[in-house]
């Protein structure tokens, strides 16, 4: 590997602010859009972040991964709008929230009055997806940022940089299994909207990953 190339990494972003992330709906296949604070504070991480010498630099960007949905896809035209030119990306169901099936739309003390003790991190999601379903899925997305990353740090093919604007479970679902660390560990991450998250690697080395950054710019509540 060679030591003048900058070690790649990843931008895990959540949507903005929405309805239903206020008041806690479960908001899985739902598309809904993103409220009018959302979108303000969208468009000022955009201006912090985003652009030529920032964090995200376009220069560095290799891919965008984008969920189809209205709140995901509307984040990702706040965020890199400003720009002369989108950067290259996808919009892929690979990255789209986790299906909450039949709890599609609830709030938690609603599901715990239909299943009490339900948990989402043991027991997925009846009529939606199990645990084993996700963490498929989000393994599998992981390979494929693992591969642009090999390569570029192998042979200079494509940039350095990867970005993924999906979704709060997908999220923290994302960061434990980068991490190669149970699916169940997300419970402990606290990713918030318009919430920016930098995954890397230890060492250069592309077997030891890394959470480098939680929650840049984001008002904790």
């Amino acid at each position: 590997m060679s030591e003048q190339r900058p070690m790649p990494r990843l931008f895990l972003i959540r949507h903005g602010e929405t309805e239903w992330s206020i008041n806690g709906r479960q908001t899985g296949r739902t598309d809904i859009s993103l409220t009018q604070s959302g979108q303000v504070e969208t468009r000022r991480r955009a201006l912090q972040l985003v652009g030529p010498g920032k964090i995200i630099d376009p220069k560095n960007l290799c891919t965008v991964f984008v969920s189809p949905r209205l709140r995901a896809h509307s984040t990702f035209h706040l965020l890199f709008d400003h720009l002369p030119e989108l950067p290259d990306h996808v919009i892929t169901e690979s990255v789209r929230e986790w299906d909450y099936g039949q709890y599609e739309g609830l709030k938690s003390d609603e599901i715990a009055k239909l299943n009490p003790g339900w948990n989402i991190w043991k027991n997925g999601c009846p009529g939606g997806e199990s645990t084993e379903e996700m963490c498929f899925r989000v393994d599998s997305v992981i390979q494929q940022v693992r591969e642009k990353h090999r390569k570029w740090l192998e042979n200079g093919e494509g940039s350095r940089d990867c970005v993924i604007v999906a979704h709060g479970h997908f999220n923290r679902v994302f960061i434990s299994r980068w991490i190669n660390f149970p699916l169940s560990l997300g419970t402990h991450f606290n990713v918030e909207p318009s919430g920016i998250a930098i995954l890397g690697y230890n060492h250069r080395n592309l077997n030891e990953p890394a959470l480098n950054a939680l929650n840049l710019y984001a008002h904790v509540a």
